[in-house]
Formats: C-alpha cells, sequence, structure tokens
C-alpha cells in the first residue's frame, strides 16, 4: 500500500486499482479507517482526535488526493502529500 503521507503517527495511503468512490486508507496506533474524499465519510474506528487532525489536513490537500486517485486510476505513480504541521 503506497504511504502519501504521514504525520503525528497517522499514515495515510492509497491502493492502486481500489474501487470507488475517490477515497483514501487511514492508520493509527492499530486503528484503521478508509476517508471518502468527496464527503469525509469515516468507515473503520479511529480516535477521534485522529480523526478530526485527518479532516483537517484532508482539506489542506483535498485536489492533490483527488490528482493522486486519478494517477492511481491511470496506474501512475502517487505523489507524496504534504504532512499536516
Amino acid at each position: 500500500m503506497p504511504e502519501i503521507s504521514a504525520f503525528y503517527g497517522i499514515i495515510v495511503s492509497m491502493f492502486f486499482s481500489d474501487h470507488n468512490p475517490p477515497h483514501f486508507h487511514v492508520k493509527y496506533q492499530g486503528y484503521e479507517a478508509i476517508v471518502d474524499i468527496a464527503t469525509g465519510t469515516i468507515k473503520g474506528e479511529m480516535p477521534q482526535r485522529a480523526l478530526s487532525l485527518v479532516h483537517e489536513w484532508m482539506g489542506q490537500h483535498k485536489e492533490e488526493l483527488m490528482s493522486n486517485w486519478k494517477k492511481m486510476e491511470n496506474m501512475e505513480p502517487f505523489d507524496k502529500i504534504a504532512p499536516l504541521e
């Protein structure tokens, strides 16, 4: 699973040939979740503080996430995305 960003112990990844809707995967201290890029909807479990950080990061990088999704559909390498600072 290609890692596209990491911050505060949160690992953000995307899978090649993944299913719609556009989304990314997050891992944090044994928790795992999937985040819908368009809606921010979460599937899985994650501590609330980590989810807040993920949503803040996603808000700053939504265009880059969608660009990576399009690259994934074309089997092109993902771009790394800056972490939350």
